[in-house]
């Protein structure tokens, strides 16, 4: 996988292609469908054929900034995308958002059960942790710990699990803005600061770079959220691959219901400055894919 591309004739559309072509190619190669009960045919419909890929285009940007092992990077990427695919199965089913549409068809519980579908986000995890700590591929140990560790904490009590509950626990009650931004911030912002952290973690930034990447991640995993609101109130479900206006529907706390909508576009505006400075402080060179996935994420609203 070539992570530094000479052409100066870059573009977002072409560098995202390609690296996509590869992460759904490895997916389609580790995610099999040979599991038992069929468990393996809900395992890829939950992850295969849909979505942004946003994460592992984070993973392998920050990996091409700090000129990483490229195959640590791919299992980076495609661990994430495990763990963010396994967390939706889990959200949309009844005893969480209750959700019937995602990424344009019908939800993993609808489609196998919801037995089934229990078992395919508990597989996809334990898969996820499968990738990152292959025996033959020369990645060090010390990479391999490193990369189950960010992910681990991403994705548990501290980051998206914790994230998740307090939202349950938040249906119907105001949050200040303090509050929600710390349940965005472990809900949806963990996963997407540890894609950029794990992707830089691929290979050796100085720490000055580290912690610029790490302010980059977090000020992106906040906008990515805070435009998540917007679209919530401003696009259609065919538009957005899953139920538009539920958030308001379940009396849920958001951006938009506590700020409203022109100061939370204001807000998503400042994010991307932010996230756009940690960048020039960081003194990494490549950071062509990081800066224009950062302007993707706010121009989706657009």
């Amino acid at each position: 996988m070539n992570l530094h591309p000479a052409s100066a004739a870059w573009s977002l559309g072409a560098w995202s292609a390609a690296r996509l072509a590869q992460v759904e190619q490895a997916l389609s190669a580790w995610v099999v469908a040979d599991a038992p009960a069929g468990l393996g045919h809900a395992m890829r419909y939950a992850v295969l054929d849909g979505g942004k890929r946003l994460r592992p285009l984070l993973v392998l940007g920050a990996a091409e900034a700090v000129q990483a092992h490229p195959r640590a990077a791919l299992r980076a990427a495609c661990a994430v995308e495990l763990i963010h695919a396994y967390s939706l199965v889990h959200d949309d089913m009844p005893c969480m958002d209750n959700d019937v549409l995602r990424r344009g068809k019908p939800t993993v519980h609808v489609q196998f059960g919801q037995a089934q579908a229990l078992l395919a986000g508990d597989a996809l995890q334990a898969l996820a942790f499968e990738l990152l700590t292959p025996a033959d591929e020369g990645i060090p140990d010390r990479v391999q710990a490193t990369l189950c560790r960010q992910l681990a904490r991403a994705a548990g009590h501290g980051g998206m699990a914790g994230g998740q509950a307090i939202d349950l626990a938040s249906v119907g009650r105001a949050l200040s803005e303090d509050e929600l931004r710390q349940m965005h911030r472990l809900k949806t912002g963990a996963l997407l600061q540890a894609s950029v952290a794990m992707g830089a973690s691929c290979g050796e930034p100085a720490p000055h770079a580290v912690e610029a990447l790490q302010r980059y991640g977090a000020a992106l995993g906040l906008a990515f959220q805070v435009v998540d609101d917007i679209l919530d109130v401003t696009a259609d479900s065919a538009t957005l691959g899953k139920t538009a206006g539920k958030d308001a529907e379940h009396d849920k706390p958001t951006y938009v219901s506590l700020l409203g909508l022109d100061r939370s576009r204001a807000y998503v505006q400042e994010l991307l400055a932010q996230a756009l400075a940690a960048l020039d402080d960081s003194d990494l060179q490549e950071l062509r894919a990081l800066r224009a996935l950062a302007r993707m994420v706010v121009d989706r609203e657009k």
